[in-house]
């Protein structure tokens, strides 16, 4: 037998510290269940939206997103280059919209919240991400959507 075999036998959790963790384990799990039903672990109110703005989102064949307005078919943007956060959720969202089913040139839901939070709704599948989860930075890119056309 080798040594790291007999070292391996040798390390044996002891049989009260065992039952001390899976205890503990069972009684963290349960702790966790009972806050989640007893509600306090619910989702704070929305804020009121101070500015919502419908907004949809066409891949170019150059690579870039226009980001138009839905209401009056004006480009709010062009987006160019990498714009990885913008992307990702942009991705996962159409990816939902996909799953589902549903009309992909259903405009979304970009709001700003009198709190200064940030969500991107969409309507045709119930989904939305408070942008402020990813950092103020991720945030920008996404509040510069909110410019009225023609502001820097």
């Amino acid at each position: 037998m080798s040594s790291a075999q007999s070292a391996h036998h040798g390390m044996r959790i002891p049989k009260p510290l065992a039952i001390i963790a899976v205890s503990s384990l069972a009684a963290l799990i349960l702790f966790v269940a009972n806050y989640v039903n007893t509600g306090k672990l619910t989702r704070e109110a929305d804020a009121r939206a101070v500015i919502t703005k419908q907004l949809r989102f066409e891949d170019r064949s150059d690579g870039s997103i226009a980001v138009i307005s839905a209401p009056d078919g004006q480009i709010v943007k062009v987006i160019e280059g990498e714009a990885g956060f913008v992307r990702g959720i942009l991705r996962a969202m159409a990816r939902e919209r996909r799953i589902k089913e549903v009309n992909q040139s259903i405009p979304f839901e970009l709001i700003a919240r009198a709190d200064g939070r940030l969500t991107l709704f969409d309507p045709a599948t119930g989904n939305r991400i408070d942008l402020e989860s990813f950092g103020k930075d991720n945030v920008i890119e996404f509040a510069v959507l909110l410019k009225p056309q023609g502001a820097q």
